[in-house]
């Protein structure tokens, strides 16, 4: 699941000429690799990738900050 995340993340939303080395620790919106409108994308790819969809209530920075509190997010749904 983080490996799908990250590739997404990084081959999708980061705009760079350079590698991007992202770890599943790394905060994504307090570091600026992601913004406002990257975030509404991936939360847009989590929901058509893993066939869940994120109630509104549930798109807070707690649950996406860092790639492994949105597995753990998704792993809490499919339980």
């Amino acid at each position: 699941m983080d490996n799908t995340i990250i590739n997404y993340i990084k081959n999708q939303l980061i705009v760079s000429d350079e590698a991007i080395d992202l770890d599943a620790e790394d905060d994504l919106l307090g570091s600026g690799l992601l913004d406002s409108l990257s975030m509404m994308k991936l939360v847009g790819f989590i929901e058509q990738e893993f066939k869940l969809k994120i109630p509104a209530q549930d798109m807070v920075i707690e649950n996406f900050m860092t790639v492994a509190c949105i597995t753990n997010y998704l792993k809490s749904k499919s339980d």
